[in-house]
């Protein structure tokens, strides 16, 4: 997800916003979200989501080693803030390097939490978690990342059960970091494997992936899955054509998985925002990306909404209305389009973290950009709420952008929907 890159941690996925900024992340069937904007029926049921990354202890715990006692105050003091804030979704990454935030047989204790990889933090982060926020009236959506192994290139480094030093086979250096290849079966069935015993053990209301499949590409490398490619490729026009697939079999397969293991539990994405430039395909959206999912990432985010694969989606729509090469207010109407009668929700992925940072455009610069997103995507009767990155832009709210969007569209309280 661009969650990283928000914070600048991945430096593929950077460069791609970088260059993106210089030239060129549902409502149901239509039935179901008939109200009018603004209407009460549309107020009672209506995403309004924020992430929680731990990846480099982006939002919490606010840096490793903390104590146990430490580590779950800090975590209440977000849920208390979604809900002083009228959120009714938090997005809690669980497992940001193929480590895990509950006692997983299959893979290590996070960092994140002690500061050494696979050591016990004293307690369980993910169970405590979905307990206190359905207290509290929240939904918790546990948020995976597929295949992201360090964000280094040393398997030594690595604790000594992580799977990665066990089949190192499985593993790709790419851009300094190390990723599982995704055109490995076995890679696809033990990551599946790995994110559902948190489903099978846990209440969690919904499964969440952000936006990184195949990496962000990385000028002057290529990612070797040659031999894989090689071995498993046959019958496909090219290399990428296969990536595709295999993205789409990570997607398929846990689809339905997610249904044999726990039956109700929703199953959601937040892509890159752009699918494809109308340029490069006629159904693509108006805009001139420098980065394409369905080409550079290999994930046909479209297809999955038009194959009803996924719950829901939430593309990253991380930019201003009015920015020429990838513009909000393009944008919408065109994942509106893309979930139109296919029973797949749409939820907007904002750029919170942008609002009052000096190094972005003036648009951010102004309080009520965000407030204006949201009063744009009301014309959309698709559109099924908000999801704001992140949990630390909640509670820091350098410029009032969040006060503001609670003050202008978040009066009372909302339920999620289901």
């Amino acid at each position: 997800m661009r969650r990283m890159t928000r914070r600048g941690f991945a430096a593929g996925a950077a460069a791609a916003l970088t260059g993106l900024a210089t030239a060129g992340d549902v409502a149901g069937t239509a039935g179901d979200a008939a109200a009018a904007p603004g209407s009460s029926a549309q107020a009672s049921a209506e995403m309004r989501g924020m992430w929680l990354a731990t990846i480099a202890n982006i939002d919490w715990p606010s840096r490793p080693g903390l104590s146990a006692a430490q580590q779950r105050t800090e975590l209440l003091r977000h849920l208390d803030r979604a809900v002083s804030r009228q959120l009714n979704t938090v997005i809690l990454q669980v497992r940001p390097t193929a480590d895990a935030f509950w006692p997983s047989p299959y893979e290590p204790w996070s960092a994140s939490l002690t500061g050494i990889q696979g050591r016990h933090p004293g307690w369980d982060p993910l169970g405590t978690a979905v307990t206190e926020a359905h207290r509290r009236g929240l939904e918790l959506h546990a948020w995976f990342n597929p295949y992201r192994v360090a964000n280094h290139g040393d398997l030594s480094r690595l604790s000594s059960r992580h799977p990665a030093r066990r089949h190192p086979e499985w593993v790709v250096k790419y851009g300094g970091k190390l990723v599982y290849n995704p055109g490995l079966p076995e890679v696809r069935d033990f990551v599946q494997t790995a994110m559902l015993d948190a489903v099978r053990r846990y209440p969690v209301d919904a499964v969440h992936w952000d936006d990184y499949f195949y990496p962000y590409p990385v000028a002057g490398e290529v990612f070797d899955d040659a031999a894989a490619y090689r071995r498993y490729g046959s019958g496909f026009p090219n290399r990428a054509a296969w990536r595709r697939d295999n993205t789409d079999q990570l997607v398929r397969g846990m689809a339905a998985r997610i249904k044999q293991v726990r039956p109700g539990v929703r199953f959601g994405i937040s892509p890159f925002g752009v699918w494809r430039n109308r340029s490069t395909d006629r159904l693509g959206s108006d805009t001139r990306a420098g980065i394409q999912t369905y080409d550079d990432l290999h994930a046909d985010t479209r297809k999955w909404v038009r194959s009803g694969w996924i719950d829901y989606i939430c593309p990253q729509l991380y930019w201003h209305i009015g920015f020429a090469a990838a513009d909000y207010a393009k944008l919408v109407p065109w994942w509106a389009s893309v979930v139109r009668g296919t029973g797949v929700r749409l939820y907007l992925g904002e750029a919170l973290y942008k609002a009052g940072d000096p190094a972005q455009p003036a648009a951010w610069q102004d309080p009520a950009e965000l407030s204006r997103h949201v009063t744009f995507a009301n014309g959309f009767r698709e559109v099924g709420g908000h999801v704001f990155f992140s949990a630390k832009g909640v509670a820091v709210d350098r410029i009032g952008a969040m006060a503001r969007v609670v003050r202008d569209h978040y009066p009372t309280r909302a339920r999620a929907p289901r």
